[in-house]
């Protein structure tokens, strides 16, 4: 028997034959996207295939006719749980093109921003799995975030050069009081051997993020490839090998530990100085291209850009994590039941407009 599974509340409106609700905070349930699976007479699923593009934003083309300064603006919106991650990608590539050097202090601040933004994408997927004191620490996060950028979900706070300006006077006090009342909570159960991706699967679909991570794939760029403000904190990636959706939720959290651990350290060791450069009027990256990636919450996030010297991109390509994670549903969700699908997909952090672009 074939049936449609829609994922989200939009999902009723496209037709499925039955709706996984995740509960209205789960980052999944803001925009639909279906599976297409098989199931047997016992309800279990024995092939399954995921049915984008409903929540298509279009980010590339609308870059093409944007200068860069314009982009930054954009680039932040596919994936709205890694807004200064993906922002950052973009500048990262237009910096190294036209050969800037970014000042000591905004690489260092670019690194407890990302580490922040990471907390806040993680606490959003647990808070549905673990409770409100997940969403508790998620709150005080995200204050502390807008508080520096005047943000709360699309930052715009990344600079080609730098940062838009510096944090305010006792910020970095407040962040240390935020990070004290990040609590995950407790995981639930049930959780343990069920959704299963293997790490030849995951390798095979290019997963990546705690994802990948909680297949057995040890990659991550802040130790593979880290950024400046990531040298000499000597990342240890998380890294779990049951692939189930118990280790899933164990990535998420152990990740969460992590860079509050890593937020610490950072700014025991801020430098100080200026954080942006002065940039001439129009800012026009030199005719070629280059590809840059940051680890964003939910994996690698890639940014190729093509420039023939103008002052907007010829062609400035997207490499998104959950376009990639999504795909690896149809490797994991065969012998799951159906009952169990709300545990899978919701260990499962995907964020659909990151999927569509």
């Amino acid at each position: 028997m074939e049936i449609t599974v829609g994922v989200g509340a939009g999902a009723r409106h496209l037709g499925v034959d039955r709706v996984v609700d995740l509960g209205p905070l789960h980052p999944s349930a803001h925009g639909a996207y279906r599976l297409r699976l098989t199931v047997r007479d016992d309800e279990v699923i024995t092939a399954a295939e995921p049915l984008v593009g409903h929540l298509h934003r279009g980010a590339e083309k609308l870059f093409e006719v944007r200068d860069y300064r314009q982009v930054l603006t954009l680039a932040n919106r596919h994936d709205w749980l890694a807004a200064f991650c993906n922002e950052l990608a973009v500048a990262l590539a237009v910096e190294r093109m036209t050969g800037m050097d970014v000042p000591a202090r905004a690489q260092a601040l670019r690194a407890v921003l990302c580490e922040l933004n990471r907390i806040m994408a993680h606490l959003v997927f647990l808070a549905p799995l673990t409770g409100p004191a997940a969403a508790r620490g998620r709150e005080a996060v995200q204050a502390v975030l807008e508080e520096a950028s005047g943000g709360r979900i699309h930052f715009m706070f990344n600079r080609i050069g730098g940062l838009r300006e510096d944090v305010p006077a006792g910020w970095t006090d407040r962040v240390r009081a935020a990070l004290s009342t990040v609590d995950v909570g407790g995981i639930p159960d049930g959780l343990a051997g069920i959704g299963v991706l293997t790490r030849e699967a995951a390798l095979a679909y290019g997963v990546t993020g705690p994802i990948g991570r909680a297949s057995g794939v040890d990659f991550d760029l802040r130790r593979d490839d880290p950024l400046p403000g990531y040298r000499g904190l000597g990342v240890t990636p998380v890294v779990r090998t049951g692939g189930d959706a118990l280790a899933r939720v164990e990535c998420l959290v152990d990740e969460v530990r992590q860079s509050v651990r890593l937020v610490r350290r950072c700014l025991d060791d801020l430098p100080g100085g200026p954080v942006n450069l002065r940039l001439p009027k129009a800012v026009k990256a030199p005719e070629g291209s280059v590809y840059t990636r940051v680890e964003a919450p939910l994996g690698v996030s890639g940014v190729h850009l093509a420039s023939r010297g103008e002052k907007t991109p010829w062609r400035l390509k997207l490499r998104t994590p959950s376009f990639n994670n999504v795909q690896a549903l149809s490797a994991l969700l065969p012998g799951t039941g159906v009952d169990d699908l709300p545990a899978v997909l919701g260990s499962f952090a995907v964020v659909v407009g990151d999927i569509d672009k």
